[in-house]
């Protein structure tokens, strides 16, 4: 039985689809005005993670992934570099799809762009008017009516006296109530704007997911899910936008996942305390930085060190160090899987399941390099069940050699790449063929002091980065 934690309910819930064996899901993208921060990616591999073990479960899933492409700091971010709003968002849409790569994350099956979604919009927005949830403002504002909707609040689990008391209202802004909130923002000139019966404009943020969401998955759907900053006011409002346009219950299960911390502070663009991907990558492998969110929880706080993605390294490199030689052919142990199942199907627990996966590790090394044939038989099937689990979290399925050779950018250029260290290992083997032992422990120790590792079996050597 699969139970996920549900923000609205505020417990864990049997997953029940409202479709047997179908699910769809939406999740809040990203604002394409900059490259995409650790945040960024910590919602795309989680949901990608989602994905993925849904449908290892058997389900056929339908994973919605939006992109804004229109608002202000987009706005603002163009006329500052002095480039077309188009061009400054294709640029981003075309890095993050580069990020989402490099972190393993399969592509969703859907991402709408909110520019491409002007009409659902506008439609939305005047059913909203035509019910009374509505109404437009003398600065031709479209704001959508709190009081229209007696459930505001129970995602957030906040209070509308609560609300209203600390609720600011912008000089230029014209609503009635503080908590009312913009759908359409009237035409400014130099603005993009778009044609609509209540006056030329442009949507507001709130309003374009929950067009796209229900022209994408309908009216009614399974999973909701973004980051943990979402919660409100943006989910608060598409619940009220959506249930008073459709008249039907949104979402089913509503999924959150935790902040990224640095220095005890949330991480983002806002407080400028972010990190790029691109950043994190050129001193990481993508498929560390992929271990490092997943070793956290997806709900729990993720806390952004160097010396957190040292130890995502070092267990990485020790997970395909135990694949690089090891024996092929075995089957998978089903108890092993049954375990690691039932782990993930407490609301994901990857951090567990990670645990299962580093029994399997220690096992198959133990087994492996014992003296005794049966024990080095059954490594077999101790590697088949290590990438079965690898390949449910998309963790150490790549080559394991490639991996253990990777280098930062920042190694460019101190002439230790690949083809440096093989020749400087040949000049060791001849050394040691010629008995030059002191030769050959220098060479080691200049490459051990260069963080290139050398391992000598069989008169063979081989090599990685430590």
């Amino acid at each position: 039985m699969l139970v996920i934690y549900d923000t609205h309910a505020r417990q864990k819930r049997e997953f029940v689809p409202l479709n047997p064996n179908e699910v769809r899901m939406y999740v809040c993208g990203m604002t394409v005005y900059d490259r995409c921060h650790i945040g960024h990616a910590r919602v795309m591999v989680v949901f990608d993670m989602v994905t993925r073990y849904l449908r290892e479960r058997g389900y056929q899933v339908t994973y919605v992934r939006n992109i804004t492409d229109i608002d202000d700091k987009i706005i603002a971010r163009a006329a500052q570099n002095k480039e077309s709003i188009q061009a400054l968002t294709e640029r981003f849409i075309t890095a993050m799809h580069d990020d989402a790569a490099a972190l393993g994350c399969q592509p969703p099956d859907l991402e709408p762009r909110a520019t491409e979604s002007v009409d659902d919009m506008v439609t939305m927005i005047q059913t909203l008017i035509d019910r009374g949830h509505a109404y437009r403002a003398d600065n031709g504002d479209v704001y959508f009516d709190v009081s229209t909707f007696d459930r505001y609040g129970e995602l957030s689990g906040r209070h509308l006296e609560d609300l209203r008391a600390g609720a600011r209202v912008e000089v230029d802004e014209a609503k009635s109530d503080p908590l009312d909130f913009v759908l359409w923002k009237a035409a400014k000139p130099g603005d993009p704007s778009w044609p609509a019966p209540f006056g030329s404009g442009r949507p507001g943020w709130h309003i374009e997911c929950s067009a796209m969401s229900t022209r994408a998955l309908g009216n009614h759907f399974d999973i909701h899910g973004g980051g943990q900053d979402l919660q409100f006011p943006h989910h608060e409002n598409e619940i009220a936008q959506s249930e008073c346009a459709t008249g039907c219950h949104y979402v089913n299960y509503w999924m959150h996942n935790g902040f990224v911390r640095i220095n005890e502070e949330k991480m983002s663009k806002s407080l400028g305390n972010f990190f790029t991907v691109a950043e994190v990558m050129a001193r990481y492998h993508p498929e560390v930085i992929r271990f490092f969110i997943l070793n956290s929880h997806y709900r729990s706080p993720l806390n952004y060190s160097e010396q957190n993605l040292d130890a995502a390294r070092t267990s990485l490199t020790r997970w395909y160090t135990a694949l690089k030689d090891a024996p092929v052919g075995g089957q998978p142990i089903e108890a092993v899987l049954s375990n690691f199942h039932e782990v993930m199907c407490d609301d994901f627990n990857t951090p567990e399941a990670l645990a299962l996966v580093f029994e399997q590790i220690t096992e198959l090394n133990r087994l492996k390099t014992s003296e005794q044939a049966d024990e080095r038989a059954r490594a077999a099937d101790h590697a088949a069940t290590l990438q079965a689990m690898g390949r449910i979290l998309n963790l150490g399925q790549g080559d394991a050699e490639a991996f253990l050779r990777w280098a930062p950018e920042s190694a460019a250029g101190n002439g230790l790449d690949d083809a440096a260290i093989e020749q400087k290992i040949a000049e060791r083997t001849a050394a040691r063929k010629n008995k030059d032992f002191a030769t050959s422990d220098r060479i080691r120790d200049e490459l051990q002091a260069a963080g290139v590792i050398l391992e000598d079996s069989a008169g063979v050597t081989t090599w990685r980065r430590g």
